[in-house]
């Protein structure tokens, strides 16, 4: 058992050191490059395991933050407070969309690389299209087909050009009332609103908050703009 939870340990570790090192985006890819770096050394010859003994996708999402906080230190903070900011200048010109901050921006989750994603809902597509011209955003988009609720269902995903990557995936105006699992760790998706994420900036990010707020200026911003190609 302990051999186990040292290999389960291990591999969480490994799959993160992937993702924030070598830019692998996929949990699942990231724990099977692991799997297969460190049992092909000849760690799992020593015992059998089970694919249920293996790290979730919960546990590296943590080793994940852990590494960045880690080797980034303060880093981190500055973009963690930088994306949170966009994330608000963006909603707050979405708010006839209802916008909803998920994913690592919301829990502090973000490494290099990582995207603000935002969900929005509308039953007229177009109208958001329309929005995003007047405000001479630069923006793509796609549909995505999904496996969901035992069918295949199609959405339409938004890709805002902006100093982090932005995208926005689109629902119906009833959606908002349905809860949705993340695909991280099953748990329910949190949805955050503006008035939420105000809460989180002034609890967590206090001081530069307060000068965002006196200034409207990002400080630390500069330097995530020197990283974008």
């Amino acid at each position: 058992m302990k051999k186990l939870i040292t290999l389960r340990y291990e591999l969480a570790q490994e799959a993160a050191r992937l993702m924030v090192e070598e830019g692998v985006t996929q949990y699942f890819d990231a724990k099977r490059m692991a799997a297969k770096r460190l049992l092909g050394k000849g760690v799992g010859k020593r015992f059998n395991y089970r694919p249920h003994d293996l790290p979730s996708n919960g546990e590296i999402q943590d080793a994940v933050k852990r590494h960045v906080e880690f080797y980034e230190a303060e880093r981190h903070f500055d973009r963690l407070f930088a994306m949170r900011v966009v994330a608000v200048e963006t909603m707050e010109k979405l708010s006839d969309f209802r916008p909803r901050l998920i994913g690592s921006v919301s829990t502090g989750h973000v490494r290099d690389g990582s995207d603000i994603d935002i969900h929005v809902f509308t039953d007229d597509i177009e109208n958001l299209y329309v929005h995003l011209e007047r405000l001479n955003w630069r923006f793509d988009h796609e549909e995505v087909a999904i496996y969901k609720e035992g069918k295949v269902q199609y959405f339409t995903h938004v890709y805002l050009l902006n100093t982090f990557p932005i995208e926005l995936s689109v629902y119906g105006e009833y959606d908002i009332r349905k809860m949705q699992r993340s695909s991280t760790d099953g748990k329910p998706i949190k949805r955050l609103k503006l008035k939420l994420i105000y809460q989180l900036l002034a609890q967590e990010h206090a001081e530069l908050w307060s000068n965002y707020q006196t200034t409207g200026v990002i400080e630390g911003l500069g330097q995530f703009i020197a990283d974008c190609p």
